[in-house]
């Protein structure tokens, strides 16, 4: 196993909260809140919105793929390419999580094209560094591309994750820490060998 896939004691949740805690403090792409605030942010919400447990879980870990140090490797989005993080991270994720969380997590950026096609003025919603990132991962789908993903299994969640996620920027926002998800993503867990 890679070094950098080894969890503290063989446990995904320490090695997660390590994350949060370490490249989470990072600032997060022109955006006024940290990596691991934006995330705690969007988890807080979906709870907040009384979302199903996988759901919060994929809130909070939706944007794990842009931990680069760990997960990706280098940041890509610096230099104006898509570090495909949502891929990243759901396939990263999932050898502790199952579809449930992982695909929703897939498919947010997928979803954030999607709402840009098929909601006349959500576009007009995205802060400045997710206009920036759009252009980047592809711009707004065709109707065609629209129609596809709507027929995928998982996009109604990825969407309902893509909404949390434009609203986790609030540099004022009160967030619950890591801990208090770790129950919930405990629950989560796929059975280990």
């Amino acid at each position: 196993m890679n070094a950098a896939f080894r969890t503290p004691d063989g446990d995904p949740l320490a090695l997660l909260a390590a994350l949060f805690a370490g490249e989470g403090a990072a600032e997060y792409f022109g955006e006024e809140v940290t990596q691991a605030g934006h995330m705690l942010q969007a988890g807080a919400l979906a709870e907040a919105a009384g979302a199903p447990d996988h759901l919060v879980a994929a809130a909070l870990l939706h944007d794990i793929g842009h931990f680069h140090g760990t997960v990706t490797g280098r940041d890509l989005m610096e230099e104006g390419l898509d570090n495909r993080h949502s891929h990243t991270g759901a396939d990263w994720l999932a050898r502790w999580f199952g579809p449930e969380v992982t695909e929703p997590v897939r498919l947010h950026v997928a979803a954030k094209r999607y709402l840009c096609t098929a909601e006349p003025g959500y576009l007009g919603l995205l802060s400045e560094a997710s206009v920036h990132t759009l252009r980047v991962q592809g711009g707004p789908m065709t109707p065609r591309q629209a129609r596809a993903f709507e027929a995928l299994p998982g996009a109604a969640d990825a969407v309902a994750v893509r909404r949390w996620d434009e609203r986790a920027k609030d540099p004022l926002g009160v967030t619950p820490d890591f801990a208090h998800f770790r129950p919930l993503l405990a629950g989560l867990l796929l059975a280990r060998d």
